[in-house]
C-alpha cells in the first residue's frame, strides 16, 4: 500500500473525531451531547447540514436512547457512529451489553470523564473502566492523533470482528486542546475503511434472522457469551493487522503497547491515555541523567494485551501502574489487576506497585511522575510496599 497524502493542521481533538466521522461518512450517526464530548457531534451535525456527508443523523432524547437507536441502526445494516462520555456512558449501561451480545459492529467515541460524585467534568477513566468487561474492543488515545488515527481504525476493527469498539480520548486534555496533527485525504480514508456490507442485517431480503432472541434454557445463553469471548481474544491479531496496514498509508505505528526506553529499563510505569506524555517527559530527562527508567503506554485496553506487557517488562527489577480509575474494594485500580493477572499468567514475577492518581483532573505534576519513579528504586531494593498510593493526595 503505498502512503497516502496527508494535510498537516491544528484544531481541538474533538474536532479531529469529528473530521473522521466526516471521512469515514457513515449511514447514521444517533448521539446525545454531554461535555466534553458535544462539540464532536456538533461539529459533525454542521457536516450533515452543510451536505458535507450523507448520513442520517438522529438526535435523541438521552445517552439510552442514543445507544438504544444506534443497536437498531447496526443490526439493520447500516454502518453507525455514536459518541458519549461520563454519566452519559453509565447511563447506557444495559445497552453496552446488548450491543456486545447481539456482535453489533458499532463505533462509539468516549471522551473520558469523572463519574459523579461529587459532580466533576474534567479527565479521569472511571468512566469507560466502568464498561471494560461490556464486551467492547476498548482503544486509549494519548494525544489527538492517536485519536483521529483510532477513530478510523476502529471501522475496520469493528466491522471485521462483528465487534462494537470504543475509541477513547481524554476529557478536556485532548478533546478541547489545540494541537497539531496530519488528516489523511477523503479518498485515502474511503479506500482504508471501504464499503460496509453487513453478513447478517435484519432488513436483508430473503435472508431472515433472529435479534435478540430468548436464551434462557439449556446452554445456549453460555455458549453465546463463550462465542463472544473467543471473538474478542481473537481481534486482537486482527487489530495488529489494520494497524499495520494503517502504518503503510500514514507512516505511523500502532500496536497494542508502546514503550519508551525498555531495550534497558530497570524499572518503569506502565499508563493509559494522555499523562503517557507527562510520564515519557520524566523519564527522558532521569534517563539523561544516567537512570534506566522506561514507560509503557497501553493503546489497546480490551483485548488486554497480556502477552506484550509480560515480555516488555521481564527485565525490570520493579513497575509501577498508574490508574486514573479507581475499583473500590479491590487491591488495586482496574489497570494495575489486569496487569497483576497478566505477569501472573505469565510467569514474570516483577515488584509492582500500585498508585491511583488524577481522578476528576487532579494535577498529574512532573514531580508526581519523579517520585513514582523514586519508589521504584525502594522497591527494586527490596523495601516491602506500602499498598495502593494515591498520588498527589494529602
Amino acid at each position: 500500500m503505498a502512503k497516502a497524502e496527508q494535510k498537516t493542521t491544528a484544531a481541538t481533538g474533538n474536532a479531529f473525531v469529528a473530521e473522521a466521522y466526516r471521512q469515514v461518512a457513515p449511514d447514521v450517526v444517533c448521539a446525545y451531547p454531554i461535555t466534553p464530548q458535544t462539540t464532536i457531534v456538533e461539529e459533525f451535525a454542521k457536516f450533515v447540514a452543510k451536505g458535507k456527508v450523507h448520513t442520517e443523523f438522529v438526535a435523541v432524547e438521552s445517552e439510552h436512547s442514543s445507544m438504544s437507536a444506534s443497536i437498531g441502526a447496526s443490526a439493520a445494516g447500516a454502518r453507525t457512529m455514536t459518541a458519549t462520555s461520563s454519566q452519559g456512558l453509565a447511563y447506557m449501561w444495559e445497552e453496552l451489553h446488548i450491543a456486545s451480545g447481539l456482535r453489533l459492529p458499532i463505533i462509539m467515541t468516549n471522551t473520558n470523564r469523572a463519574i459523579s460524585a461529587p459532580i466533576n467534568i474534567h479527565c479521569d477513566h472511571s468512566d469507560v473502566m466502568g464498561a471494560r468487561d461490556t464486551g467492547w474492543v476498548i482503544l486509549f488515545a494519548e494525544n489527538a492523533q492517536e485519536a483521529y488515527d483510532h477513530t478510523i481504525m476502529s471501522v475496520r476493527i469493528a466491522e471485521e470482528n462483528s465487534l462494537p469498539v470504543m475509541p477513547t480520548l481524554d476529557g478536556f486534555i485532548t478533546t478541547h486542546s489545540i494541537a497539531r496533527a496530519e488528516v489523511l485525504d477523503d479518498e485515502s480514508v474511503a479506500n482504508f475503511v471501504g464499503e460496509f456490507t453487513p453478513e447478517h442485517a435484519m432488513l436483508a431480503e430473503g435472508k431472515p434472522v433472529t435479534v435478540g432472541g430468548f436464551a434462557s434454557l439449556g446452554n445456549a445463553y453460555l455458549e453465546v457469551k463463550k462465542a463472544e469471548r473467543e471473538a474478542i481474544d481473537a481481534s486482537a491479531d486482527s487489530i495488529l493487522a489494520i494497524g499495520k496496514e494503517f502504518e503503510e498509508l500514514t507512516g505511523r505505528p500502532y500496536a497494542h503497547i508502546e514503550g519508551y526506553g525498555m531495550e534497558d529499563a530497570e524499572t518503569a510505569i506502565i499508563i493509559l491515555g494522555s499523562s503517557a506524555g507527562n510520564a515519557r517527559a520524566v523519564a527522558r530527562e532521569m534517563r539523561a541523567e544516567g537512570k534506566k527508567v522506561g514507560v509503557i503506554k497501553i493503546r489497546t485496553y480490551r483485548p488486554f494485551p497480556s502477552k506484550e506487557i509480560a515480555e516488555m517488562v521481564k527485565g525490570c527489577k520493579a513497575i509501577a501502574v498508574l490508574d486514573r480509575a479507581e475499583s473500590f474494594g479491590a487491591p488495586a485500580g482496574p489497570l494495575a489487576l489486569d496487569t497483576m493477572s497478566a505477569l501472573y499468567e505469565n510467569n514474570v514475577m516483577v515488584p509492582l506497585r500500585p498508585y491511583i492518581y488524577g481522578l476528576g483532573g487532579a494535577d498529574v505534576r512532573l514531580d508526581l511522575i519523579r517520585s513514582v519513579y523514586d519508589d521504584l528504586d525502594k522497591a527494586a531494593a527490596g523495601e516491602p510496599s506500602p499498598g495502593l498510593v494515591y498520588l498527589g493526595a494529602h
